[in-house]
């Protein structure tokens, strides 16, 4: 079939179909055309020419070109698409059914010669495409076509992740659902999907849309009905103040099909967040309860407030007293009441777990009787160790405590006036007990400093501001003896942090945590040992100016 005797109208008319039937640039579809063109043009008149197809987007008629470019002698690789300067004097010089290019724009002005970088256009006869060639073109379009349809979907559908579509199930394969989306497909992994429940051809299906990724097979879309912010998008859609901004949905966690909870602040005091979301007689949690195969959902008041959060957040249960961290660590106690324990605690720790994600907080929950047995335990702890270690009676020791005294560090330097302020204690007494307490801490850190030297220590790490020689020691037996084994440790191995594995919270322990070392103080302290070892340059690190808050997450999660 010779291209000068197609009907060049029908050509466009194929692109045009084309184009519409995949939903692409009929432009893309005639780049294809030219493209195969070109293919079959090569295997014409040699795969070492450069022959190009430029085809009329008005006329259709298509036009065959050679192109040769100009490069230096030493340059010269395939005689066929390429001449010196030299050779490309006479074809300069005649310009006869040919035009010259510099620098992309037609050249107008042949006095200087041929340049470097010119390029040499020449029409040649129209092939012929035999069976084969013609073949070889169908896939080649075929191939274009099926790219730009792929980066249409992508394009899409990538702006769609974190919303909900709608869409009509096609099959099953191996458990996961593929899903049709219009003009895609998406895929319904079985671990995204809520318990047991399983669908049928042709049956209709709202799903997340977790992620859109550019594939080599094509765009792949991932939908999710278990994912939180699934929950979150199905109230967006049944309460109109949520989509409105007045209701912020500040967080939520789910047990997918059993339960779940949902924090929500009003920004109206007029309007009540929890009411509107529960809608009149619950029509709009029911809803969303409805879509979620009857998931039961807790709708909770968000507070800035971290242990009032916390109290809403454990609801139905009720909660006696709240023990944030003093070290402004993630971990707090709730006491709660002996009968409220399993309603705290909840069914296989339901509760209590999805409270914990939705609060970001490490919970720990205790009866009243446990709590007073503890408390009694750590009294009793403190007042031996100021026994054994300041030569006291019982009584002395329990006063100490009972004034606030939890570690002889604390005795060792505090102010004197504190001392002097507990009651039958003089200014001799509370010298004397000072002194003894530095005496204890002071042999205490010789016997860690001689331990440390004997694990292999070096003076490197034992010099190192900001550790003591408990920590040195503790370093040692972990087999870290020098700086610069210590500057190769990251944050959580020294302060500890929690691993999310499989949606389990797994606790490492961390070497310098019994020394309350946070994960912040662990950072400086390694980057301050990596920029003494000349491995960081001090002028790259740019520390927080005053006001800013640097927030370090917890170490895995």
């Amino acid at each position: 079939m010779a291209i000068t005797s197609a009907n060049q109208l029908e050509l466009l008319q194929t692109a045009e179909a084309v184009a519409r039937e995949k939903m692409i640039d009929p432009g893309l579809v005639i780049e294809a055309m030219e493209d195969s063109l070109a293919r079959a043009a090569k295997s014409r008149y040699g795969a070492e020419m450069d022959i190009r197809v430029s085809i009329d987007r008005k006329t259709g008629n298509a036009r065959f070109t050679r192109v040769r470019t100009v490069v230096e002698d030493e340059a010269l690789e395939n005689y066929q698409a390429q001449f010196t300067v030299r050779d490309a004097k006479p074809y300069f010089e005649a310009r006869k059914d040919a035009r010259w290019l510099r620098d992309g724009a037609p050249l107008t002005d042949f006095a200087g010669g041929p340049q470097v970088g010119d390029i040499f256009e020449e029409q040649v006869p129209p092939v012929e495409l035999g069976r084969i060639a013609a073949q070889s073109a169908k896939q080649v379009i075929l191939q274009r076509v099926r790219e730009a349809e792929r980066d249409r979907q992508y394009e899409e559908f990538k702006d769609r992740a974190g919303t909900i579509i709608n869409g009509v199930v096609k099959r099953e394969e191996y458990g996961n659902i593929i899903v049709d989306v219009g003009r895609g497909e998406a895929i319904l992994r079985r671990n995204e999907k809520i318990g047991r429940e399983s669908y049928r051809p042709n049956d209709r299906i709202r799903a997340y849309v977790k992620d859109v990724r550019r594939e080599a097979r094509g765009p792949q879309i991932f939908l999710s009905r278990t994912d939180p912010q699934f929950m979150a998008e199905l109230f967006k859609m049944e309460v109109p103040e949520i989509y409105d901004g007045v209701i912020e949905i500040k967080a939520v966690a789910r047990d997918p099909g059993s339960r779940a909870k949902i924090a929500v602040i009003s920004y109206d005091n007029s309007i009540d967040p929890v009411g509107a979301c529960v809608g009149m007689r619950g029509s709009r949690v029911q809803a969303v309860v409805g879509e979620l195969q009857g998931e039961k959902i807790d709708i909770i008041p968000w507070s800035e407030d971290q242990a009032t959060f916390l109290v809403n957040a454990l609801q139905p249960a009720e909660v006696a007293k709240v023990v944030v961290d003093e070290d402004g660590g993630n971990r707090i106690e709730v006491v709660v009441p002996e009968e409220q324990l399993s309603l705290a605690i909840g069914r296989r720790g339901q509760n209590v777990r999805l409270a914990s994600q939705l609060t970001g907080l490490d919970i720990d929950i205790l009866t009243e009787e446990e709590e007073s047995k503890r408390r009694q335990a750590e009294f009793n702890a403190r007042t031996q160790l100021f026994m054994d270690t300041l030569d006291l009676d019982e009584f002395f020791a329990q006063l100490l405590v009972a004034e606030g005294f939890t570690n002889l560090e604390e005795v060792a330097y505090v102010d004197l006036d504190e001392l002097l302020s507990i009651e039958g204690v003089d200014e001799g007494t509370a010298e004397e007990l000072q002194a003894r307490a530095r005496d204890h801490l002071e042999a205490a850190n010789r016997a860690a400093l001689e331990k440390a030297r004997e694990l292999g220590a070096e003076d490197s790490l034992i010099e190192f501001e900001g550790l003591t020689p408990q920590m040195v020691e503790a370093l040692a037996k972990d087999g870290i003896k020098t700086l610069e084994d210590f500057a190769t440790c990251a944050d959580w191995e020294l302060a500890g942090g929690w691993t999310t594995q499989n949606g389990q919270r797994t606790k490492d322990d961390g070497i310098l945590e019994p020394f309350g070392v946070s994960l912040e103080q662990a950072q400086d302290m390694v980057m301050t040992a990596r920029v003494m070892l000349g491995w960081v340059d001090p002028d790259e690190l740019h520390p927080a100016s005053d006001g800013d808050e640097t927030q370090v997450e917890e170490a895995g999660v």
